[in-house]
């Protein structure tokens, strides 16, 4: 026979698990983007010989906006205002 803190303890570790769940589907869509950002921009650094400076504020611009992200920094660095190594 299961004892009440037994329950508890079973009740306590379906709530974090849940919480758990829903915080790995809210950030998912966050780590695509970095992903896809950050593969766009050394893409583009391997293949076309272009120098981008990968700062902290340029991956959390790749971070938050992903393709547009990147190529607004790519842009930013080709215009010489801001990455420019």
């Amino acid at each position: 026979m299961a004892t009440g803190l037994e329950i508890l303890l079973l009740v306590l570790v379906l709530v974090a698990i849940m919480g758990v769940s829903t915080l790995v589907e809210t950030v998912r869509p966050l780590l695509v983007n970095a992903v896809v950002g950050l593969l766009v921009l050394f893409a583009v650094q391997a293949l076309f010989g272009l120098s981008i400076a990968v700062t902290p504020i340029a991956l959390v611009i790749v971070a938050l906006g992903g393709l547009p992200g990147a190529l607004v920094v790519l842009v930013l660095s080709l215009f010489g205002v801001a990455f420019v190594p």
